[in-house]
């Protein structure tokens, strides 16, 4: 007949499979913070430093602003174009009649 196990044994034995399901996801998370890490030193080295970039932005928002203003300026051309097509239209159709 088998001696029966403590109950010190069994409580040592799920500890130990907690702690190595423990361990393996710290692994996990290691190796996910890490890919992390390589990715963002990756995107840093592409678009310089942070300064670098902050720069960039604002040359990029003053280019837009820019741009945006020639396509007001444009937009309010083009509608003065219609507006003469238009009248130009009328002019014409009242001299056939």
């Amino acid at each position: 007949m088998s001696e029966p196990e403590r109950p010190d044994a069994a409580a040592f034995r799920e500890l130990d499979a907690v702690i190595r399901r423990l361990v393996d996801e710290l692994a996990g998370f290691r190796k996910r913070a890490m890919a992390a890490e390589a990715k963002v030193k990756g995107f840093e080295a592409a678009t310089g430093s942070d300064a670098k970039a902050g720069a960039r932005l604002a040359k990029l928002e003053e280019e837009n602003a820019r741009l945006r203003g020639q396509i007001d300026k444009a937009r309010q051309s083009t509608k003065g174009m219609l507006q003469r097509v238009r009248f130009l239209r009328q002019q014409a159709q009242a001299a056939e009649k």
